[in-house]
């Protein structure tokens, strides 16, 4: 694949886990590694790590919880007016400033038509 791969879903989108043991939650979206098509959601996909105490970067030694990444194809975004999942759609439309034609692009949901933020 020739460059950046394109996803979605992006940074701070409110999203809801469509498949795994996390099924049904939703939550905000902290970061997107389009590489390996994963993102990380808040609070969900939660494990435990075991982390050495004196380590550079990090305090006190002991057990973590933190959020893992799930697969992109295991989310779907939540619809602002429906608060379901929903697909979404690209609308584009023709803008004119300052004497051009820009093409602007737009994320819609596909089950109410309500434009994505």
């Amino acid at each position: 694949m020739a460059g950046k791969p394109k996803m979605k879903i992006k940074k701070n989108d409110l999203v809801q886990v469509i498949s795994g043991k996390d099924k049904g939650l939703q939550g905000k979206v902290i970061s997107v590694d389009p590489e390996r098509r994963r993102v990380l959601v808040e609070g969900v996909n939660r494990i435990t790590k075991h982390v050495k105490a004196g380590q550079p970067g990090g305090g006190a030694g002991g057990i973590e919880v933190t959020e893992a990444p799930i697969h992109v194809s295991n989310v779907m975004i939540v619809d602002p007016e429906t608060n379901k999942p929903t697909r979404i759609r690209i609308r584009e439309d023709q803008v004119e400033r300052n004497g051009r034609t820009k093409t602007v692009r737009t994320r819609v949901s596909v089950r109410s038509g309500k434009d994505l933020a």
